[in-house]
């Protein structure tokens, strides 16, 4: 279905696009030529799995992951056991959707708390439990660093290789990690840690890294381009790790979900093509 063959490998996480709905955001990636979507939980419960999966399909597009699962740093039986009982909830619609990649964003420091060690343990402990349940469901657990700007409140995993460490525990096909060029580009470390990472490279996601940063530093993403990354040499060492699946495009910036849609669907494989995808 994709007209231009350079964009077989795109795909639009529907966060970029916030207004549309699952089926504005499927029908919108057809008229484009984009021949893949990442979904998010929200607006898929809105319809339902089953309803979201014939969308999908019926437009002749895959589903390249869904976000999000994780944030299991809470404290507490309680907590921590509606945490885990959400996680399964997610595997189990990643599965329905016909995705083997739910990305998880770990989450921050529990209200109060500055124990960031027992934070990160208790991701650890939280995979022990979920990973061997996504296994069997043929859906991977893949874990997102996020910048370090976000650990308090988000993902006390900061760099690849703090998750990459957590994801060895495990077989390759139950835990891998994100690889998003907004939260690792200024790592020093990025390129071990892309070739450590090999086929535990579960999804990589692009966008830019905007100055100066608004208020909320989340809408801080941009359309590639508009920042400072450099993204063909990101590209090319996820390629040389063995990463062979879809380039995600997530952008969370107030100016972009103020856009057309369709615009930003063009100005986004414009921008692949010219940007991503460069030599």
């Amino acid at each position: 279905m994709t007209a231009d063959p350079r964009l077989a490998k795109l795909s639009l996480n529907q966060r970029t696009t916030r207004r549309w709905s699952v089926r504005e955001a499927v029908d919108g990636c057809a008229r484009a030529g984009i021949p893949a979507i990442g979904l998010w939980r929200e607006p898929v419960a809105e319809i339902g799995v089953p309803a979201a999966a014939t969308l999908v399909a019926d437009a002749g597009l895959r589903v390249s992951s869904l976000c999000r699962g994780g944030f299991l740093t809470a404290d507490g039986d309680a907590a921590r056991g509606e945490a885990l009982a959400d996680n399964r909830r997610a595997i189990d619609e990643a599965a329905g959707l016909g995705t083997d990649c739910l990305v998880l964003v770990v989450g921050g420091l529990p209200p109060g708390s500055r124990d960031l060690s027992g934070a990160r343990q208790r991701v650890a402990d939280a995979l022990v439990e979920l990973a061997p349940y996504a296994g069997e469901r043929g859906v991977r657990l893949a874990l997102e660093p996020l910048h370090p700007m976000y650990c308090a409140d988000r993902a006390v995993l900061s760099t690849l290789g703090q998750a990459l460490d957590l994801a060895e525990a495990f077989p390759v096909e139950q835990v891998g990690v994100v690889v998003d060029t907004f939260h690792v580009w200024w790592d020093p470390d990025v390129w071990r840690q892309i070739a450590r990472a090999g086929h535990r490279i579960a999804s990589f996601q692009v966008c830019d890294f905007l100055t100066p940063l608004p208020a909320d530093v989340l809408l801080g993403r941009g359309m590639m381009g508009d920042g400072h990354i450099d993204f063909p040499p990101l590209r090319r060492a996820v390629e040389a790790a063995g990463y062979t699946g879809d380039t995600e495009v997530e952008i969370f910036n107030a100016e972009v979900w103020a856009t057309d849609p369709d615009r930003v669907l063009a100005t986004m494989a414009e921008r692949y093509v010219e940007l991503v995808l460069a030599d």
